[in-house]
């Protein structure tokens, strides 16, 4: 199912900074990032899960926040792109 992340982290601070990083870092680990804070992730329900755990454990929920919008199996005609930045096969190859 693919999962849109998007995330607001507070960076007045260095701890603020930090989660920002350690948040980015863990969507980079999931899905493609399309925007700077927004990141699309083809998730399985168990790794949706740990993700989300893991990302609701680094942030300050007095400070921060997160935004899961599952858009599910069948997300190609939920999906429009205009723009600049060309899209990309959600279920294709990743090459690393």
């Amino acid at each position: 199912m693919l999962i849109l992340i998007t995330y607001d982290v507070n960076t007045e601070t260095p701890a603020g900074r930090k989660r920002l990083r350690q948040v980015a870092k863990q969507c980079v680990k999931h899905g493609q990032r399309v925007q700077n804070s927004v990141f699309e992730c083809n998730l399985d329900k168990a790794q949706f899960e740990m993700v989300k755990f893991k990302l609701t454990s680094i942030i300050d929920v007095e400070k921060d926040s997160l935004r899961f919008y599952n858009l599910g199996n069948n997300y190609k005609n939920k999906v429009e792109h205009v723009g600049a930045k060309p899209t990309y096969d959600a279920e294709g190859s990743l090459i690393m």
